[in-house]
């Protein structure tokens, strides 16, 4: 076998989502979830803004595909991750004029509705008597079946 072509990050079961370069991973995922057609948009996707921090809706046509594999990654890597968690780090700064910028949490309804939808696909689900979201295995095989493409995959220069 010749070493200096193998990757060394990756586990000796193929690659894993911690392998997979971030950016390029929710890029993929979040297209998979679009072409797939398991995540639906709801009928206000395109109107509402992701926090009270941000002053527009997200320009990005496809930017709800985008924040769910953004979320789905998130709990794959820390499992135990709830609605509250999540409002925490997808927040942004306020800008509240002339005074200073505070913290603001996102949208925690919006980020609920996501959670729920990639339930209803059975990427993610509850456990009995702990809080928040965990991954399960069917979809710990969908994502690392992604990130295996993406680290697998020639590099474009």
């Amino acid at each position: 076998v010749d070493k200096r072509n193998r990757n060394p990050k990756m586990s000796k079961s193929g690659a894993t989502v911690k392998d997979a370069p971030t950016r390029e991973f929710i890029v993929a995922l979040a297209a998979h979830f679009k072409k797939s057609g398991k995540i639906e948009l709801p009928a206000w996707h395109d109107l509402v803004k992701t926090g009270v921090a941000k002053e527009l809706c997200p320009q990005d046509p496809d930017w709800y595909y985008v924040r769910a594999a953004s979320i789905a990654r998130k709990i794959y890597l820390r499992g135990g991750t709830g609605v509250g968690g999540l409002t925490k780090v997808y927040g942004s700064g306020y800008r509240r004029g002339v005074k200073p910028v505070h913290f603001q949490a996102a949208s925690s309804g919006l980020i609920r509705h996501m959670l729920q939808q990639l339930e209803e696909i059975d990427l993610i689900s509850k456990k009995k008597d702990r809080k928040g979201r965990f991954i399960t295995r069917n979809g710990q095989r969908e994502l690392d079946t992604i990130a295996a493409q993406i680290v697998g995959a020639p590099k474009a220069h």
